[in-house]
């Protein structure tokens, strides 16, 4: 049996509806909910993180990034997940590569408009 996911535009995995199910005792209700919460509470905290990367903070930058790496694992969403955890590692070495600024800025860009289909489906 197929699991239930959001696939991207690249055919990564970015939401894994069954395991964001799981972790909520399978109320659609409350998945939906913490999603739409995501979308709102954490709409700019990538670009806070890029931010405090671009001042040079990278102690800031760290934890910032961390709590979304922490949010995206929660909430199953699995490719903003994995590039966080790239991001984390670059922003401890000291350097954060632009391509990879890139990257994670399209794919949390996508992630935050695929949510609205799961958000739709289960929050009715």
């Amino acid at each position: 049996m197929a699991e239930n996911v959001i696939t991207g535009a690249s055919g990564a995995v970015y939401i894994n509806i069954d395991e964001g199910l799981k972790r909520v005792i399978n109320n659609g209700k409350l998945f939906a909910k913490l999603l739409n919460k995501f979308k709102t509470d954490n709409a700019g905290s990538l670009d806070e993180t890029l931010n405090y990367v671009a001042a040079g903070d990278y102690e800031k930058a760290k934890v910032s990034i961390h709590t979304l790496k922490g949010i995206a694992a929660n909430l199953a969403l699995t490719e903003l997940y994995k590039q966080t955890v790239e991001i984390e590692a670059q922003i401890k070495a000291g350097a954060l590569d632009t391509g990879t600024q890139e990257l994670i800025r399209k794919c949390f860009a996508e992630t935050l408009v695929l949510l609205d289909e799961v958000i739709a489906k289960y929050g009715g």
